[in-house]
């Protein structure tokens, strides 16, 4: 029988403390108002004083209060179930179903054993031909999507998850606003996609302690189903809101803060959710695709800093596309060999002529005069915008090498395109007698 505590020795915020004996980091606490029951957790422990995060937050506590632990940590029920479902950050069903209390499960353990890991080498297709050409998406793979406020992300990760070719997708939602909420589960409702994706959505009005707890829920969840086999994409947005609700309780608790009031540990607060990515020897694969919003468009902020050097490559979202230049998946070599024979001599070859574009555009903003081959770049370069970055084409991986050999011949001529004989005798488009 656990003790109940009717005395808080402090409240700060949703940040409330108890003397208390016998009580472990992490573990559930049961806090009685008379407005009602809220749960709390354990987050520090200092000689007796024990600090727990209120999920429903500070207001209308006493210190008269009643707080009673649990002995157990967050758990969240798992089965097929989950599938089709939409849950607060806490587990509670936000989607008016059933709650689902059996076969409970703990959050934010550790990440898996090297042992149970193999090397990533199956491409997950999207459709999208900025990534499966360009920067191929893999299995078990972690990567930022790397954005400003305002570009659009959500949309882009509601694409995803309609398209990739993925048995599951668990989409986590931190800190958002409630009409890109409704936008993930109306488009996912009407797109089909909903019954193959589990939703764990935290609002910017909900407790931010519950924003702390999507990934770990997500991947907890996410594991489980790897696990029995399935390929599943944990798709989460946006982990600069998490690491601002890591900012936030580090302030409550008066730790010295590091660099811009961020945590000390934040590095390893972000890599121990990112390193839940893998591709298991027996069984199925978890592959992390997380937005990371950049204040100030500042790839310097603590956040994406520190997702650089946790993850992958990134995607970097501008200007509503996806941009060539910054943008890297440093696992595409695993798998792009295996594809079609041209694929790499594609990509290497349609990005070197699009730099050359840019540069092209460069010189016309200075005034210089054209040439006939900066004629012939600009050309190149509009076709490429439209037809290959703009985030509406929506085209399988073969039909975006045949559209790229269209462009390029509608363009240069052979062997402007510094691509190999072999493969122009082979691919070149034709022309109509």
């Amino acid at each position: 029988m656990k003790k109940v505590y009717s005395r808080i020795e402090s409240i700060a915020g949703n940040v409330i403390a108890v003397k208390a004996d016998d009580v472990a980091y992490g573990e559930l606490a049961e806090v009685s108002t008379r407005f009602g029951t809220s749960l709390a957790e354990v987050i520090r422990l200092d000689s007796g004083l024990v600090s727990l995060q209120v999920f429903a937050g500070g207001r209308g506590i006493s210190t008269g209060d009643e707080v009673r632990f649990l002995g157990n940590p967050m758990r969240v029920s798992f089965s097929d179930d989950l599938k089709g479902r939409i849950f607060t950050g806490a587990g509670e069903p936000r989607d008016k179903g059933p709650t689902l209390t059996e076969n409970l499960i703990p959050i934010g353990g550790p990440s898996v054993n090297p042992t149970k890991r193999i090397i990533p080498r199956e491409m997950i297709r999207t459709g999208i031909p900025m990534i499966d050409l360009f920067n191929t998406l893999v299995k078990s793979q972690k990567l930022p999507i790397f954005s400003v406020s305002g570009e659009p992300y959500n949309q882009l990760l509601a694409r995803i998850a309609m398209q990739a070719e993925v048995d599951l997708i668990v989409l986590g939602g931190m800190g958002l606003k409630y009409d890109d909420y409704l936008f993930f589960k109306d488009t996912l409702e009407e797109g089909g996609a909903l019954q193959k994706t589990v939703m764990f959505v935290n609002t910017a009005a909900d407790p931010v302690v519950e924003c702390l707890m999507v990934p770990d829920i997500s991947l907890a969840v996410a594991e489980r189903f790897a696990l029995k086999g399935l390929n599943v994409l944990v798709l989460l947005t946006d982990m600069t809101n998490f690491a601002d609700a890591l900012k936030e309780i580090a302030i409550t608790q008066e730790q010295v803060p590091s660099n811009r009031g961020y945590p000390g540990d934040l590095y390893s607060q972000l890599a121990s959710r990112y390193e839940k990515a893998v591709d298991f020897s027996d069984s199925g694969s978890i592959t992390v695709l997380a937005v990371t919003t950049m204040p100030g468009d500042d790839v310097t902020h603590p956040v994406p800093d520190n997702t650089g050097y946790i993850t992958e490559g990134q995607f970097y979202l501008k200007g509503g596309r996806i941009e060539p230049f910054g943008s890297l998946s440093r696992l595409k070599q695993q798998v792009n060999g295996k594809t079609r024979e041209d694929h790499r001599a594609i990509m290497d070859g349609m990005i070197k002529l699009f730099a050359a574009y840019r540069d092209t555009l460069e010189k016309k903003s200075m005034g210089f005069q054209m040439s006939a081959w900066d004629s012939k770049l600009l050309k190149y370069g509009e076709l490429f915008e439209a037809q290959m970055m703009d985030l509406s084409v929506n085209i399988p991986l073969e039909a975006a090498l045949d559209k790229g050999w269209e462009i390029l011949a509608s363009c240069f001529e052979p062997q402007e395109t510094g691509l190999q004989t072999k493969l122009l005798d082979k691919f070149w488009p034709k022309k109509a007698d």
